[in-house]
This record gives structure tokens, C-alpha cells and sequence, in this order.
């Protein structure tokens, strides 16, 4: 497994942004500061999560960025919700089961899908708000991922054979090729019990 390098100064700032006062004085949520905090960590998982592509697309192309999708991402995503955050990606389309959108998550996604057909910038759009699990009062975060030109070569509608056969045997139950460029892919998923 790769090791995950998170630098020196990024983890201060995610562990002082985690570790914020949720809560204000009055007992409310600081709904401002948990958004800024989730911000800070899809920011740091997209920065990992390119660092190790790039190298891997380096090293051996897209079939071996496949390998690194299916097995440093869930590692990047569980180093970053050692914070107190949980982050993930989900998406409509998936390509790992694992990642298929709980019922809030696929709201907010089919509302970013919406937001985007009326012309609104897949880059610019994230949705926040805290909401009633359990009993308890959980804060919610979605960003929206869109398909860049680089992300085609394995979620295009004309994938090379090569790594279709890396598609087919890493992620049998792939649903997540046939995308256009700018389309929405996914979105990072954040959450945290307050």
C-alpha cells in the first residue's frame, strides 16, 4: 500500500480547523466554520489524490492510476477522517459499489445535476447544512467533482481497451464511463456529528 503524505502544515490546519468549536455560545452551530473546515478537507483529499494519480499515470499510465483508485484513495479518505470529519467520494454513476450515495447525498447530487443543466458552475457548487440523524444533530457537506479532460481516459465515452480490461477486472459492477467533459462525475461527501 502507498504511504499517504500529508504535509507538516496542511495536518496543523486541518487538526485546528477539526478541533474548531462547532458550536457557538448560544448553542447554535457555526455552520460557517464547518463549512470552511470541510473546504480545507476536500481540498487536501484532492491534493493527495492527484499527487498519487499523477505519479501513477507516470509510472505506468492509466491502468495503473486504476490500481490507485481502487486501492490508495480509500486510504486517503480514511487518513482525512481521522480528523473528525468523514470524507468520501459518492457519485450516481459509481464505479465502486462501496461509493454508491446514501439518500441525502443522492438529493443534493440529482439537485447539483439540476443546478448545472440551468447553467450554473459545476466548479463553484457545494451545499452545507446541518441536519437530524438519529438524535442527533450532524453536520453535512457536498462539493461537487466535474469531469475534467484528464479524468475521460477512464471515465469517457471512448476509454482505451486496455484500461477497459482494468475497468472491467478492478470494478465488475462499473457504472461510472460515458462521460462528457464538464459533466458532474461525483462529489466529495463530508459529514461530522456535532
Amino acid at each position: 500500500m502507498t504511504n499517504i503524505r500529508i504535509s507538516a502544515g496542511a495536518m496543523a490546519v486541518l487538526v485546528c480547523l477539526a478541533t474548531a468549536p462547532a458550536i457557538a455560545q448560544d448553542g447554535k452551530p457555526k455552520i460557517g466554520e464547518l463549512r470552511k473546515a470541510a473546504n480545507g478537507q476536500v481540498v487536501e483529499m484532492k491534493r493527495s489524490l492527484q499527487k498519487e494519480l499523477q505519479a501513477a499515470i507516470k509510472a505506468g499510465g492509466f491502468v495503473k492510476a486504476l490500481e490507485v483508485c481502487k486501492t490508495v484513495a480509500p486510504s486517503i479518505a480514511t487518513a482525512q477522517s481521522e480528523s473528525g470529519m468523514s470524507v468520501r467520494r459518492t457519485a450516481l454513476k459509481t464505479r465502486n459499489p462501496d461509493n454508491a450515495p446514501d439518500a441525502y447525498e443522492r438529493k443534493v447530487l440529482e439537485q447539483f445535476v439540476a443546478d448545472a443543466a440551468a447553467g450554473k458552475d459545476l466548479k463553484k457548487m457545494q451545499h452545507a447544512e446541518i441536519v437530524e440523524a438519529d438524535g442527533a444533530k450532524v453536520f453535512r457537506f457536498m462539493r461537487a467533482i466535474p469531469t475534467g479532460k484528464l479524468c475521460l481516459n477512464c471515465h469517457g465515452d471512448s476509454v482505451k481497451e486496455n484500461v477497459k480490461a482494468e475497468i472491467d477486472k478492478l470494478y465488475p459492477k462499473d457504472e461510472a464511463t460515458g462521460f462528457k467533459q464538464g459533466e458532474l462525475r461525483g462529489a466529495f461527501s463530508i459529514s461530522k456529528k456535532l
